[in-house]
């Protein structure tokens, strides 16, 4: 064997480059991290970027790059302070604000949705109220009947005469502050709306309708398919829809639009839809867990209903009731076991106290597989529909177009009718009711919906500048209304409106403004100024 020897001062030389390559390396090292440290930094606006319009991708992408390359930026040459990790104070917060790395959506969307409500077109100066403008009225001591009670005055109670099991001991005064949320609700309808947004009335009565023990269910006669009649210790009442199908399935394209199922679903994301929109014209909706056993079965007092009932092979129990459609043992409402799904909409005033009027749509559809309606064969239609009581005068037209602009985003076919509380004639808003068989089907657009914006070229000014607003990033009405949809129990099980749904919010919105903007280039009175009262929203037109 060979071996060679390396001389000694060889080796040498060898170390001592490579120990002054070192040294050199861990210098330069620490100059750099030096100047990161005495960098000033700046992070992006926290109320710029909660508004910031990307997609759920885009913003793990942005938020996965701000983790792994923060943005160190000169300011004003102050150094920045470090904090206990070693990292500056800004870059400390920013990493605390995204969850090192993980967005946060629900709380940028949350602003978004806040920033909304916060816009001066959803915060127009309230206008005095008349007495006649109030749907019910607590009376006064001067309003008392002499042949009434004797001694009624502020600190009077009623007690209910209902002695019934279960049901609470009743004791209001005039004092608003003793009155259940539902009676607040039916003391808070005027002759302009149904609720006041900003009224804490109907966040408490949402929560009545989520969390109240329910003491009594039974079938609620009319309509075509299931509804029942709930029942609160506190006497308030709600209407309840079941779940009947998924909430991800589309409505067979082969089916008629009379022929679908209605979703319960769909008039939880109605009341919220209606709510973006401005118009506040659709009661309180919930979605809720209920034991179809515990909650149903077993209290009811409707024979009809609790003969329906049955325990399927796979061991759910499940019942079908008695309406005219998809009640039968084909078509069973099944819990699983025992929980369902359902909504629960907030009940109007009993009619013996506030009497509405029901009114068939102008541009109601023919019902029928083979006929058209007149609207739909006339172009000009709507000039007949101007010339009739109350369309020709006063603001109905354009109040039915807002139902039309609202059923259109939604896809509701099944408006052939809606009601106004008698009370205030012609001059008042139209209750959105019934609105189960929206949200059907997302990959269509039906634009016969839009028939009455499309044929009378007419549209109220608040109501084109809010789809204005929610037209722009910052306000979009898609992320709207996740966010706001988000708020509801039953989004804790699934999110109540699938992604494709939201899409076609913002498409059909944008087809909705771009309608308008053909009315007005060819048309010279399109707008309805009902803002004329107001100031300083000019600039919102542009």
């Amino acid at each position: 064997m060979v071996r060679r020897n390396l001389r000694p001062a060889s080796t040498r030389s060898i170390y001592l480059c490579l120990a002054c390559l070192s040294l050199a390396l861990h210098i330069i090292l620490a100059v750099v991290c030096l100047t990161v440290l005495q960098t000033a930094c700046v992070i992006p606006n926290s109320s710029s970027s909660s508004l910031n319009p990307r997609t759920d991708g885009q913003k793990h992408q942005s938020l996965s790059s701000s983790s792994r390359k923060l943005s160190i930026i000169s300011q004003n040459g102050k150094p920045c302070k470090s904090n206990a990790t070693g990292l500056p104070d800004a870059i400390g917060r920013e990493m605390k604000m995204i969850g090192v790395g993980k967005a946060n959506q629900v709380d940028k969307e949350a602003s978004k949705l806040e920033a909304l409500f916060k816009h001066p077109l959803y915060n127009l100066p309230e206008v005095g109220l008349l007495e006649d403008d109030w749907l019910l009225r607590v009376k006064k001591n001067e309003d008392v009947d002499d042949d009434m009670e004797e001694g009624i005055n502020s600190d009077s109670q009623w007690q209910s005469a209902s002695q019934e099991e279960g049901y609470d001991k009743v004791f209001w005064t005039t004092d608003a502050e003793s009155h259940p949320p539902w009676l607040r609700f039916h003391l808070g309808i005027t002759r302009r709306e149904l609720y006041n947004r900003k009224d804490l009335t109907v966040s408490k009565l949402t929560h009545d309708l989520a969390m109240q023990h329910i003491l009594e269910a039974v079938q609620k006669s009319g309509g075509t398919q299931l509804k029942l009649l709930i029942s609160f210790p506190n006497y308030g009442q709600a209407l309840l829809k079941p779940m009947k199908q998924s909430r991800d399935t589309e409505t067979d394209v082969n089916l008629f639009y009379f022929s679908d199922f209605e979703r319960h679903n769909a008039e939880i994301s109605a009341f919220h839809l209606d709510r973006l929109l401005g118009f506040n014209r659709i009661p309180p909706v919930v979605g809720r867990l209920i034991n179809v056993t515990s909650e149903i079965r077993e209290i009811t007092t409707d024979r009809k209903l609790s003969r329906t009932f049955f325990t399927s092979p796979a061991g759910n129990v499940c019942f079908y009731g008695q309406c005219d459609y998809y009640c039968s043992p084909e078509h069973p409402l099944c819990g699983q076991p025992h929980s369902l799904e359902v909504s629960l909409a907030a009940m109007l005033p009993d009619l013996n106290l506030a009497p509405r009027r029901s009114w068939r749509s102008p541009w109601r559809r023919s019902y029928s597989r083979t006929k058209l309606a007149q609207w739909e064969k006339d172009p000009a239609y709507c000039d007949i529909v101007k010339q009739t009581p109350p369309y020709n005068h006063g603001s109905r037209l354009v109040d039915v177009i807002d139902m039309a602009i609202l059923d259109f985003l939604m896809s509701n076919m099944d408006r052939h009718h809606y009601e106004t509380f008698e009370k205030f004639g012609n001059e008042t808003f139209l209750l959105h009711l019934d609105n189960g068989r929206a949200f059907g089907r997302h990959s269509q657009d039906e634009l016969s919906i839009l028939a009455p914006l499309r044929q009378c070229c007419r549209i109220r000014r608040s109501t084109l500048l809010r789809l204005r607003l929610l037209s722009y990033p910052d306000f979009r009405l898609s992320d709207a209304m996740r966010q706001s949809l988000a708020q509801d129990l039953l989004a804790a099980v699934a999110p109540l409106l699938s992604e494709p749904h939201l899409a076609a919010l913002d498409r059909r919105l944008a087809t909705v403004l771009q309608v308008v903007k053909t009315c007005e280039e060819q048309h010279a009175d399109v707008i309805f100024n009902d803002l004329g009262k107001y100031e300083g929203y000019e600039h919102q037109t542009k």
